[in-house]
């Protein structure tokens, strides 16, 4: 009978040690948004130390079947450049290598993934920059933080700011890293979700999809009238508000589309009752239309037995083989108590 109470107990010290980073690291975030200079540098080249992972559950590397995904490789990335961290969402190229990401402190990160024998291997070309509103400086001097989701059509990019419940639109021909981000309009709904519950993940539709041209935004945690977490379908053949139907204690952290139309939701928990996890639910796109409430099943879940952190982004492209996989990266909220770590899994088509 004393195996409930150690595992009651190794939950509770886990959440206060959540507890105590996500405020520590609120703090850092704060007092360290407006170390750019005030007119933006262009982006700069960083050195990101990258040491391979080989297991997914602790301390077993022989299990690689973790629901429906399987364990491809991981890094666990450092580095010295003091904005570094805090990973909030993830964008990859069709080839796997390029990537784009944005921190919850107000900067890009870019750069190339390093594959050797189909796994990950470490990164390259790495760069950051602040990101810039319309005026040409970074949204951090004007008091915008928290940049915690991204999507992106072509060359054309949206970054979610959750704490002003803003999005802002930038053209990457003009200027790649150092194009200025203009707001576009947003539903009067999203502009009153609660503070720190705001937009969380933002998927762009491309044409031919369900929903094509459509830029979906689903909150953190903006709950309904009913308890589901809203969403929202801005643009497109559809604009109007749907909701998510929340279970388990879950919110939502990150989405990204799948080729077949699927929308894949990473989630992530932390509480005394629903203890500390990471998820990932697949949804239909094409169920996604105003006054809906939706579901689907969920294809992963892991927990503090495996090498999980503050997971934020999510994305999944094609190998040159066909196969299916999906990126996970965590934000290590500046802390170092935490860490920024990539996983990789190959998703089996059911």
């Amino acid at each position: 009978m004393r195996r409930p109470v150690r595992r009651f107990a190794a939950d509770v010290a886990a959440l206060l040690f959540v507890a105590f980073t996500l405020t520590a690291a609120s703090a850092v975030a704060d007092s360290g948004a407006r170390d750019w200079p005030a007119q933006g540098p262009a982006p700069v080249s960083i050195t990101v130390e990258a040491r391979p992972l080989a297991a997914f559950r602790r301390g077993d590397p022989t299990e690689v079947m973790f629901g429906s995904l399987r364990f491809r490789g991981g890094l666990l990335l450092t580095s010295s450049f003091k904005h570094f961290g805090g990973l909030s969402s993830l964008r990859i190229d069709a080839d796997g290598a390029g990537f784009l990401s944005v921190s919850d402190k107000g900067h890009w990160i870019a750069g190339r993934f390093v594959y050797r024998n189909g796994g990950l291997a470490g990164v390259r070309d790495v760069v950051a920059a602040p990101i810039l509103g319309s005026d040409g400086r970074p949204i951090t001097a004007r008091g915008w933080y928290d940049s915690e989701s991204l999507a992106r059509a072509g060359a054309t990019v949206y970054v979610g700011l959750e704490r002003v419940h803003r999005i802002l639109k930038f053209d990457f021909n003009d200027g790649g890293l150092a194009s200025p981000g203009r707001s576009i309009p947003v539903p009067p709904a999203l502009r009153a979700l609660p503070p720190n519950k705001g937009i969380e993940a933002l998927v762009a539709v491309p044409e031919g999809q369900p929903l094509g041209g459509a830029l979906v935004a689903i909150s953190e945690r903006g709950f309904d009238a009913n308890g589901h977490i809203q969403g929202f379908l801005i643009g497109g053949p559809s604009p109007g508000a749907f909701a998510i139907r929340r279970t388990a204690y879950y919110d939502i952290s990150d989405a990204t589309l799948l080729p077949d139309g699927g929308l894949l939701l990473l989630e992530r928990k932390f509480s005394l009752r629903g203890g500390i996890g990471v998820r990932i639910r697949r949804l239909a796109l094409a169920e996604l239309a105003p006054g809906a409430v939706v579901d689907g099943p969920t294809l992963f879940e892991a927990d503090l037995g495996d090498e999980i952190d503050n997971f934020e982004g999510i994305d999944a492209h094609r190998t040159e083989d066909g196969e299916t996989v999906i990126t996970l990266v965590s934000d290590d909220n500046f802390s170092f108590l935490q860490r920024t770590l990539v996983m990789q899994f190959t998703l089996l088509e059911p």
